[in-house]
């Protein structure tokens, strides 16, 4: 067991920010830092991230955490990383310069590819295999794009000059000065191209996406060290130890470690995991099945449901409204009102994800009167993601053949109370807020912790989760059921907006 003295750093490197924080023992926080990077909007419905800057971003932040904490280097007995998944990014091998801007996650331009899978009826196969749907939010046709568009790029992949990654594989070659490129299985089950139950690379799925190997990363465990950092970035050699994409992590970060025990993160998307062990369930709702995490060659799965447009409709009222000032302002705003005076906003701005799939969706605002003001379209954005977190776990509940008691909740929305209360009221089931919010970099903290015995198992995991508040619903079944019946109904005006062949 290391000394009380030493620490785990986290690396969190989301959609809008680089995060870095350090941890102790007892799972709490010494200290942590932030940074945010531009967001790139080529045209509607595409989202583009320069790597330099995620890069720059996340290095900076691990170093002034480091600083913040006033501790050295070597007490950081490991690093975990996290991050945004599905985000695609292509590099040099030889000097580890990326080629061109990562498509993000949220990224709608491979719409057409995706109606092409479609078509020629291979998304049956790419279902059975990898567990997805046929949908842009996935890595394969992201990459499958950046090769068709720059000539003489995909011949020189197949040479293994050009290497792909999602950011955790970036990160990792930039960490290690180039000598690493890897990936875990939670990143790697996001791409369309990995195999769920053979654990590898799908030959027959690289072919229909036209993908050479060569470029792939090797998949390995979620816990365990996979190299040590460069010591002219963080001020010494360092093992990482730890990667998990932030939706796992936040599961693992949640002590999510028994069949059907679920987590939501109110980010800038929601995503909604259940927990079904050693099984792979088949989803009939379009629900998706993934790699919660490996461990010692053990998989554990999970059902997940996927909501694009969550936490970041509230930084929309910001930048594209201005409704409020600072996003921390829409609690107060959305509060002023005791409902959103039958308006309901669907935030389906990059189009809709699970359980609709639709990437030609649409926002739709719909109820407005004269006596609408700001306040009910803040009320109504902010309980726009407890409704798309209903939606996900109505369906997962079917695939599983169960019904949800306990709701365990993360991420920056988490902390509204008022949204927790109106989640627990929608969903019919309590709700619980741990007291360390961070469970996303926290879970990639105990899968590297794990693997260096800074943590000695799983129960000393569970033991450091601690309640902050807990909420019981409150609502009468027949306000629930009109209130979902309105969402429905706002939902299917939304649906199919872009595709009128108008």
């Amino acid at each position: 067991m290391n000394s009380p003295s030493t620490y785990i750093l986290a690396l969190d490197q989301g959609t809008t920010s680089s995060r870095a924080i350090i941890f102790r023992h007892d799972g709490t926080v010494v200290a942590k830092s932030q940074q945010e990077f531009p967001q790139l909007l080529p045209q509607p419905g595409h989202v583009e991230h320069d790597p330099e800057a995620i890069w720059e971003s996340q290095l900076k932040v691990a170093q002034d955490a480091i600083g913040r904490a006033q501790i050295e280097p070597t007490q950081i007995s490991a690093v975990g990383v996290t991050n945004q998944r599905e985000t695609t990014v292509v590099w040099e091998r030889s000097n580890g310069k990326a080629v061109g801007n990562a498509i993000v996650w949220q990224s709608r331009i491979t719409s057409p590819i995706c109606d092409r899978l479609k078509a020629e009826g291979v998304e049956p196969l790419i279902r059975s295999r990898t567990g997805l749907v046929v949908d842009p939010y996935f890595s394969g046709t992201k990459l499958q794009y950046i090769l068709d568009q720059t000539p003489g790029l995909r011949q020189r992949a197949e040479k293994g000059e050009i290497l792909f990654g999602t950011i955790d594989s970036f990160l990792l070659w930039r960490l290690t000065g180039g000598r690493v490129h890897v990936t875990d299985y939670t990143n790697a089950c996001r791409t369309l191209l990995f195999n769920i139950h053979t654990l590898d690379w799908d030959d027959e799925l690289l072919k229909v996406l036209n993908i050479p190997r060569a470029m792939l990363p090797k998949v390995v465990d979620s816990s365990g060290v996979v190299g040590h950092t460069n010591a002219d970035l963080l001020g010494c050699e360092i093992p990482i130890a730890g990667i998990a994409g932030d939706q796992q992590a936040a599961t693992f970060g949640q002590a999510c470690f028994d069949v059907g025990d679920a987590k939501n993160t109110y980010g800038t998307g929601c995503f909604l995991l259940l927990n079904t062990g050693a099984t792979a369930v088949q989803s009939e709702n379009k629900i998706l099945t993934t790699i919660g995490w490996g461990i010692g060659g053990k998989i554990t799965y999970c059902l997940e449901g996927a909501v694009f447009i969550a936490g970041a409709v509230v930084q929309w009222l910001r930048d594209g409204l201005g409704v409020i000032q600072e996003s921390t302002d829409v609690e107060r705003l959305a509060a002023s009102v005791p409902d959103s005076g039958g308006v309901y906003l669907v935030p389906a701005f990059v189009g809709l994800g699970a359980p609709y799939w639709d990437p030609y969706a649409r926002g739709t605002i719909i109820g407005i009167t004269r006596g609408t003001t700001a306040a009910h379209l803040a009320r109504a954005a902010v309980e726009s993601m407890a409704f798309q977190s209903w939606e996900l776990l109505e369906a997962m509940e079917r695939d599983a053949g169960l019904q949800l008691k306990t709701l365990k909740v993360d991420g920056g929305a988490s902390v509204n109370d008022a949204l927790m209360q109106f989640q627990a009221d929608l969903l019919d089931a309590t709700v619980r807020r741990p007291t360390v919010a961070e469970t996303t970099a926290l879970g990639a903290a105990y899968l590297a912790g794990l693997a260096v015995g800074y943590w000695p198992d799983q129960q000393s995991v569970r033991d450091n989760w601690q309640l902050d508040k807990e909420f019981t619903p409150a609502m009468t079944s027949e306000l629930r059921d009109r209130r979902r019946a309105y969402w429905k109904r706002a939902v299917a005006r939304s649906l199919q907006w872009e595709d009128v062949g108008v």
